[in-house]
Formats: C-alpha cells, structure tokens, sequence
C-alpha cells in the first residue's frame, strides 16, 4: 500500500486524534499519577505543577498509535506510554535549568518556581523512576531502546551546549544535535509500538524511521516558531533561542545567503545572544528567505516520515499518524 506524502487527506487536529485513543491518554494519565506519587512532598509538588502545565503529549500519543496501527491488543502500551512522557519532561526540566528558560507553555518554567536544584533533582527522579517502570514490561529490547534513547539525548544536549555562541555551526551539525536531542525519543516511540506488537524487523525499521523524520520536522519547526510566531501562541518569549546564543536553522540559512557585513553582525548576536538586536535579525532572515527555506526543509523531512508508512495496514491509527506529520510543520506553537 503507497503513501503520497505530498498529499495527505482526511487531516485531523491534535484534540480529535486525542479523541481517538481517548481511553488510552486516560489510562496514560492514570499511569502517571500513579507513578509521581513519592513521600517527598516537594517531588510532588512540582510533578502536580508539571501536569497542571498542560502539553499535548505527543511523544505518548505516537507510541500509542504506533502500536495499535501494528495491531498491539495489550495493555502495556500505556504503561510504556508514561514512560516516555516521563524522560521527556525530565530532559525539560534539564533544559529550562540550561537554558535559564522562564516560560514554557504560556506559563512559568518549575526552575523559575521551585529554583534550579530542585528542577534538576526531580528531573533525577523522573530518569530514575522511569528505569523502575520499565522493570514492569519486562522486556530486554525494551530497557535497549530506552536506555540508549536517554543516553543519546544526554549526548544531544551536551554537543548542544558545547554549539552555544558558535556562529560556525553548519546544516549538518545542526541536524546531528538535533536528531540526539530531540527526534531520537520520538524515534523510541515509535518503534517500541512495533515491539510491543511484535511486528517484523523491517516494520519496526520503518516506524523508527517514521518517528525519527518526524522528530527532525517537529524540532526545525520549533526553531522556525522562535522567529515568527506570536509570542502569546508560543508560550514563551519570542528569540529565546537567538538570547541563549542557539544558531539554529532559520539563522544558519540567513548567514549563508546574507552580505558579508550582515553575516559579521549575525555573528557577533550569536556570540553575544544580544537579544535587544533581533529587530535586525529577524530583518535579514525575512531578507533572506530563511524562514521559507527552513519550512521546505521541515515539511520535505515530514513528507519522508510518510513515506515510512507505506507498509502498514490503512486503519484510522495509521491516517493519525500521518496526520501529526502535517501538524509538526503546520502548527502556530
């Protein structure tokens, strides 16, 4: 059966796709309260502030479909679910720390609350307690996944602060901390689903593929959101990336299409992170055409993601599937 990623009917919101696999996100949601709950009151004190934050839930979301799009009839695919859930919002409370981020989903980061040691150790304690919970599914390629997916994204965010103020980061560069730090969990996702269904190596291949392409797509789009979207809408500050010295890829396009002299200003905003300059930068990238050329980017590598779909049955989890890959590069935050 083909896909044409050019051309993806039958397009569903978040909210309806979350509609469809409504008694799993609750069985989701039940998983994790059951599993935040410590005798320390400040671990729960933050995780009930983390959840009261809202978040699609897309990561979870993936692996759920994924695995009922392979035909999973089990139970341990919400358990796995949280799971995910869990190591991401443990790399965001890292992040926050890292990024001295003050926002994220329209409200005020746990790190800007609670304080930076305390984001931090619970965020320990999300690693830790995810680790127990994979016991529960007792499975070897499991703990092999998850444990190589937290460690790559620890990999990613390390090269990502080591990239901070350099004006010198390429396209490839870039794509690499970003497949660490970002699509290599929706990468997990997704095959795990197959695992869990106990699908053949070229069917858990392609769903890693698929996850992994859409992670690319997801995180450019973010960069590109940094620059051009409402500041309301995003939830956060708008050039947060450029004030924390990020030469994501809206900036690496404009500096290589840009005049000398503007590429020596852009040069000197990154090293700076003079956010009190993005006026002028965000002059040149509209100049440029970057923010244009960063969305073919993001939606070429959505339309492989589709492509990684060819080979499932056509059932309503797989249209799901690709309908988030046109979400990741169409949405407004």
């Amino acid at each position: 059966m083909s896909v044409n990623p050019e051309h993806i009917e039958g397009l569903q919101s978040i909210t309806e796709i979350t509609r469809l696999i409504g008694d799993d996100m609750q069985c989701l949601d039940a998983e994790i309260r059951k599993h935040l709950t410590s005798e320390v009151v400040l671990i729960n004190k933050i995780s009930d502030y983390i959840i009261a934050s809202g978040g699609k839930r897309l990561r979870p979301m993936l692996l759920i479909l994924a695995a009922k799009a392979c035909g999973y009839q089990g139970q341990k695919h919400n358990l796995l679910a949280a799971i995910i859930e869990f190591i991401h919002t443990a790399t965001l409370l890292h992040d926050d720390v890292v990024d001295e981020s003050e926002r994220r989903r329209g409200k005020l980061t746990a790190h800007a609350v609670f304080g930076n040691a305390a984001s931090v150790l619970v965020g320990d304690f999300l690693y830790s307690r995810s680790f127990q919970m994979m016991i529960e599914i007792d499975s070897m390629p499991v703990m092999q996944i998850l444990s190589t997916t937290t460690n790559t994204i620890a990999e990613g965010e390390v090269q990502q602060l080591l990239n901070i103020g350099d004006p010198d980061i390429d396209e490839a560069t870039y794509m690499e901390v970003i497949g660490n730090k970002t699509a290599k969990l929706f990468e997990a996702a997704c095959q795990l689903g197959a695992i869990l269904a106990e699908k053949d190596k070229p069917t858990e291949k392609s769903l890693a593929q698929f996850g992994r392409h859409l992670g690319l797509a997801f995180q450019i789009a973010d960069d590109i959101l940094d620059y051009e979207a409402d500041s309301d809408e995003l939830g956060k500050n708008l050039g947060d990336d450029l004030a924390e010295g990020k030469p994501t890829l809206p900036l690496i396009y404009a500096r290589t299409r840009c005049t000398d002299e503007q590429r020596e200003f852009l040069d000197t905003v990154i090293r700076d992170g003079n956010i009190d300059e993005l006026p002028r930068v965000l002059k040149i990238i509209q100049q440029t055409k970057a923010l244009e050329l960063a969305h073919q980017q993001a939606a070429a590598i959505s339309r492989e993601a589709a492509a990684c779909l060819s080979d499932l049955p056509d059932t309503e989890y797989r249209q799901a599937l690709l309908d988030i890959c046109a979400y990741a590069t169409e949405r407004n935050h």
